[in-house]
């Protein structure tokens, strides 16, 4: 499957820079509401660790690309429209807003930590960065509760009349944001609210509500314009506040990958996206090269400029994938070359799961997998981790 990853926040935070930064597509940038009004969906990738050189071989990608060792797998990255408050209610974007941004795995609020844009996104300065943390997830969380509400009085009036299991008519109502029956009855049990829906009280469903959107549709804070002391203060601040323990943070500053990409295209400097050096190599004038100097002191503080850190923190931290490569255990007999491929996968994917990615047919098929390192026969439920390199054997 293609992840896709949903940059979010208010207007005029940069999250077309981000954007741009990590897809190098040509959005527009401004800094007023609503620069972009459709969805932009791009290409971005993530850094997985190549397995060809373990097996003496050089991969030869089929999508992405693999520079030194390091595969860049695809992802998709979704730019959905500016939101405001009261977007849950329609203002502004808002309906449009929350459409888009079911269509996404995992959120990243693009955050200004140094205070520049108000809540509404007009300039601004010494902002608190902690409203803008939680307008985003109140307003997703309000969300999910009106759509909750409506599963509850739906239970409650509808043919069984209440009698049955709520979790099941809830399941139901939120479907669309991927929720299961079984995972639904676990958060009720977690809650410790019992299962009847009249019995809960607002707080009660709130909390509920908020609990469901944090399993399907989990935030990583992408904490831009790092590159200021104005956010460098609110970082040291708001990372170790408690209150903030269920969220993945990260430094970023989306226009210091941007200038260092557009930098490398250019031929002046050599820079592999995620590093936290590279080199001057073409000829600079005294401006240029201040400004990349100074981000090289950025880059070199805080181990990159952050763009690839918080993708790859919300696929392999946040929602916990894994990256999967299919392999032969008697070698290299592809004439199109080996390693082609690289499979970002869910949590807890099984080798089952892994066939039926590769296509339908070698799932119905599957007899069993081999593990190409250590050349045992693992079974169909065999639960895949990171970097593992699976020949899938078939009937076919």
């Amino acid at each position: 499957m293609s992840y896709r990853i949903g940059l979010v926040g208010k207007p005029s935070v940069g999250k077309s820079t981000l954007f741009n930064a990590a897809t190098m597509n040509d959005v527009p940038e401004g800094a007023y509401p609503f620069t972009t009004i459709d969805p932009s969906v791009g290409e971005a990738y993530v850094r997985v660790d190549c397995a060809a050189p373990e097996f003496d071989e050089a991969c030869t990608p089929s999508v992405g690309y693999c520079d030194d060792g390091t595969r860049f797998v695809p992802v998709k990255l979704v730019d959905v429209a500016g939101l405001i408050p009261g977007a849950h209610e329609g203002n502004g974007l808002g309906n449009q807003f929350l459409s888009d941004l079911n269509e996404t795995d995992v959120l990243v609020h693009v955050v200004d930590f140094a205070g520049e844009t108000d809540i509404e996104g007009e300039a601004t300065e010494n902002h608190d960065p902690r409203e803008d943390i939680a307008f985003l997830e109140n307003e997703v969380d309000m969300w999910y509760l009106d759509v909750l509400e409506k599963g509850i009085e739906r239970h409650l009036t509808g043919y069984h009349g209440g009698e049955g299991d709520v979790e099941a008519a809830l399941a139901e109502q939120m479907d669309a944001f991927g929720i299961v029956e079984e995972e639904l009855k676990q958060i009720i049990l977690a809650q410790d609210i019992g299962f009847d829906p009249e019995a809960w009280d607002d707080e009660q469903r709130e909390e509920l509500a908020r609990e469901i959107r944090k399993r399907t549709k989990p935030v990583v804070i992408a904490a831009n314009k790092m590159d200021t002391s104005e956010a460098q203060e609110h970082w040291a601040e708001i990372t170790s506040e408690e209150a903030y323990a269920h969220l993945d943070f990260v430094p970023v500053s989306a226009h210091a990958e941007k200038s260092l990409k557009k930098a490398a295209d250019a031929g002046l400097i050599d820079y592999t996206p995620g590093d936290d050096d590279f080199d001057i190599v073409g000829d600079v004038n005294d401006e240029q090269e201040e400004g990349l100097e100074q981000i090289r002191e950025f880059v070199g503080q805080y181990g990159g400029t952050g763009v690839q850190d918080v993708l790859e923190t919300a696929l392999f931290d946040t929602l916990s994938c894994v990256a999967v490569f299919p392999g032969s255990a008697n070698g290299s007999t592809d004439e199109k070359g080996v390693f082609r491929d690289c499979f970002v996968l869910p949590e807890n994917a099984t080798v089952e799961d892994f066939a039926y990615t590769l296509h339908s047919d070698i799932g119905d098929g599957l007899l069993h997998g081999i593990d190409c390192r250590s050349q045992r026969q693992v079974g169909t439920d065999h639960e895949l981790m990171d970097r593992d390199v699976v020949e899938i054997i078939t009937t076919g």
